[in-house]
């Protein structure tokens, strides 16, 4: 099996613990069965300019074309918010008892609040 990617906005409700309960996708209720996992991944970190000074590369950056302002070859160095923050969900959730189901893996976007599917194997 294949995990799919997504990047769909979804409508999430919690349970007790703070885990998602149900999921609200393309107009289709699935009620979670299982927390599978839990995680949460931060900014990227290894992206920003001061990592890369660090380590002494600067091949990550995206390089401004000639006349756009840049040097023409010099990398630009985007800042990265190291405090963004969301946590992911790996989830078993079906549509019904006679639905098999499939596996999730749902969002929460601490910056703006937001759930979005990111995953799912059905």
């Amino acid at each position: 099996m294949t995990m799919r990617r997504y990047d769909d906005p979804v409508e999430v409700r919690r349970g007790r613990d703070e885990a998602p309960d149900q999921i609200l996708w393309r107009g289709r209720l699935w009620q979670v069965r299982s927390v599978l996992a839990h995680w949460v991944e931060t900014g990227a970190w290894w992206a920003g300019g001061e990592a890369r000074s660090v380590i002494g590369s600067d091949e990550i950056g995206a390089v401004a074309p000639a006349g756009a302002g840049g040097s023409g070859g010099a990398a630009v160095l985007a800042p990265v918010d190291l405090l963004a923050e969301r946590d992911v969900w790996r989830v078993e959730a079906a549509r019904g008892a006679q639905d098999p189901g499939g596996v999730f893996e749902v969002s929460f976007d601490w910056h703006d609040g937001s759930w979005r599917l990111v995953g799912c194997v059905d």
